[in-house]
């Protein structure tokens, strides 16, 4: 008789496998939301960093040259001095940036 009580205690009852499963999908249905939040606020921060580096630069190509840059940026993406690893892209949508003719500043 001893022998069957050892053998049914080594394993895990039915009840403890599913209170395991239950806590980590609480735990899963808590934290997914927030990594997919946080992903779309840094790609955002990082756009509008980008903004202000493009803004700085244009300003600068300006001081330097007397001249605004295209609209498409395509004259002072290619110089090194200015972007060394070349122009960024918008991390949020993916598309290029452009100059607004008006303000010389960046969509």
């Amino acid at each position: 008789m001893s022998k069957r009580t050892s053998l049914k205690s080594r394993g895990f009852s039915l009840l403890e496998l599913l209170a395991v499963v239950t806590i980590l999908g609480i735990i899963a249905a808590i934290i997914v939301p927030r990594v997919t939040v946080s992903s779309a606020t840094a790609k955002t921060k990082v756009r509008d960093h980008q903004k202000a580096t493009i803004n700085a630069a244009v300003e600068r190509y300006y001081i330097d040259t007397g001249n605004w840059p295209a609209i498409n940026l395509s004259d002072i993406g290619v110089n090194t001095n200015y972007f060394p690893d070349g122009l960024p892209s918008n991390p949020v949508d993916g598309t290029a940036y452009s100059l607004n003719a008006t303000t010389h500043r960046v969509n």
